[in-house]
């Protein structure tokens, strides 16, 4: 692990206990089984955060306590995930978000009003949330006109990591809404996003039009 700053903070055993488990061969299922023994504590999230390491962090999104999630503790962590590379930075707020942040309602509040945020991964969170919402069969909030409004606005000029969110929610609406279905699929054409992306054997394409159609189709055969 590399040196920093925080490497000097004198750690709990509980926490170097944890650290001691933790190396480049551990997989993400790893760290979920070692969170489920743990449960949550708040305090020891913090420790393993403070290491400024990628998995020891995603561990800390884990077992952190929703209700001590203020948005300044989350503009803190927001400002401590810059220091990593984009996927790790991206994936440190997608747990944050999946684990921690759609649980409680106040914390749901908080995503909410993030579609304007100074911060590229709150915008991201608050897209990433609306299209969660749509693809996991949730009832989606009565927002589907205003997210089309704001995608057909603003997709293109967004930070790539926002955008990914963008369109992620555009393509779950296109394949539930069916309303809306063709307006999703022209914004795919109109933006060209994802287009010439090269996509792993099985794996869905993020261009809207070849989403969409491929999504709708899978739910007519089932």
């Amino acid at each position: 692990m590399h040196k920093n700053k925080s490497t000097e903070i004198k750690r709990s055993a509980k926490a170097e206990d944890i650290l001691s488990q933790i190396n480049s061969q551990t997989k993400l299922g790893d760290l979920r089984k070692i969170a489920k023994d743990i449960k949550k504590d708040h305090e020891l999230a913090m420790e393993l955060w403070s290491t400024g390491e990628f998995l020891p962090r995603l561990l800390a999104t884990l077992i952190m306590d929703k209700k001590l999630l203020s948005q300044d503790v989350l503009n803190k962590l927001d400002k401590d995930m810059q220091t990593h590379p984009f996927d790790e930075r991206n994936n440190l707020m997608d747990w944050i978000m999946a684990n921690q942040l759609t649980k409680a309602k106040k914390t749901i509040a908080l995503m909410e009003s993030w579609e304007n945020s100074p911060s590229a991964l709150q915008r991201r969170a608050f897209w990433y949330y609306q299209g969660r919402l749509r693809w996991t069969g949730k009832t989606p909030p009565d927002n589907t006109a205003d997210l089309l409004s704001a995608l057909e606005a603003n997709i293109t000029q967004e930070e790539p990591e926002v955008q990914w969110a963008m369109n992620f929610t555009a393509g779950w609406i296109g394949v539930y809404d069916e309303k809306n279905r063709a307006r999703c699929m022209k914004l795919g054409e109109k933006t060209g996003l994802y287009k010439d992306e090269t996509v792993s054997k099985g794996c869905t394409p993020n261009y809207l039009p070849e989403f969409i159609t491929i999504e709708v189709n899978k739910r007519i055969n089932n």
